[in-house]
């Protein structure tokens, strides 16, 4: 049993930092593609307070999405329901990731969000080293590099 949740939790890991590494990447080109560079050096120029505000406001603003797509699965539309729920999460990862790689100096300023970055890295740092010895892990690698090489591709190509 152990063996299946490192597996699962090893497959997870590499997901989830795939997709944030492909969202910076996006949120980069997409950024040039809608001209929002006088945005991005604004918010490069702007206060860590305001910085804070910025890369905050995506995770207010899918709040009561997120609550329409729980009400959606509870009330029997689980497909609209899930729907709504990932491309709300990716949506908001996009976002936050773009900001987080404008402000990321600024917002280690504040001590708490500080503490929170650098326990989550190291928690991801330490589960990371347990997975890397899993089948698993070792595929997911391979796949993660292959949907990197195709998203760089596609990214190119547009």
């Amino acid at each position: 049993m152990k063996k299946i949740l490192l597996n699962v939790l090893a497959v997870f890991l590499l997901i989830e930092e795939w997709l944030w590494d492909a969202l910076v990447k996006l949120g980069s080109r997409l950024s040039v593609w809608l001209h929002l560079q006088r945005f991005d050096h604004w918010l490069l120029m702007a206060s860590p307070a305001i910085a804070m505000t910025v890369f905050l406001m995506p995770v207010v603003l899918i709040a009561p999405v997120k609550l329409i797509a729980f009400w959606l699965i509870a009330h029997g539309q689980v497909i609209q329901g899930i729907v709504l729920l990932l491309a709300t999460k990716l949506s908001a990862t996009l976002l936050i990731s773009h900001i987080f790689s404008l402000t990321r100096s600024k917002l280690m300023t504040f001590v708490w969000f500080a503490f929170f970055y650098t326990t989550i890295t190291r928690w991801l740092t330490w589960a990371h080293e347990r997975l890397k010895e899993t089948e698993a892990y070792t595929r997911a690698i391979k796949l993660k590099k292959l949907a990197a090489a195709k998203l760089e591709e596609w990214i190119r190509g547009t």
